[in-house]
């Protein structure tokens, strides 16, 4: 990710939501250090999705095919992050061969439905769990 030199800069405090599932993103993030829990809420359980440490890249999802955000973003202790604008991202895959966004853009609805359907049986699986 060479091309980050006109991105802005976030540094989120421990315990900071970055953004929350089900709101429209404009805005996609690096970790340039700390780290970042990912989770959806579930019958008002909040449930894990991963964790992301420098150099990953989170929020790309809502940029790429316009949906909400499928899931939220917490710093779990301070946190730095490159952000990438959606024009910007829009710009770089404009340039990608058709096909090329096609495939994204059908690999995108295919982790949508994993990630809720990941959630769902998280949720099944810890109510059937013995107290």
């Amino acid at each position: 990710m060479s091309n980050l030199s006109n991105s802005r800069r976030k540094v989120f405090a421990p315990g900071s939501l970055i953004f929350e599932e089900g709101t429209p993103g404009s805005e996609a993030y690096v970790v340039e250090y700390g780290r970042v829990s990912v989770y959806k809420t579930v019958q008002g359980k909040r449930i894990a999705i991963g964790t992301i440490l420098q150099g990953g890249i989170f929020g790309e999802m809502a940029l790429i095919d316009d949906q909400p955000r499928m899931a939220s973003a917490l710093a779990e202790e301070e946190t730095a992050c490159v952000v990438i604008g959606k024009e910007r991202l829009t710009e770089q895959l404009e340039k990608a061969p058709k096909g090329v966004r096609v495939i994204v853009g059908a690999l995108l609805g295919n982790i949508r439905l994993m990630g809720a359907e990941l959630a769902e049986a998280r949720v099944v699986l810890s109510e059937t769990e013995p107290s």
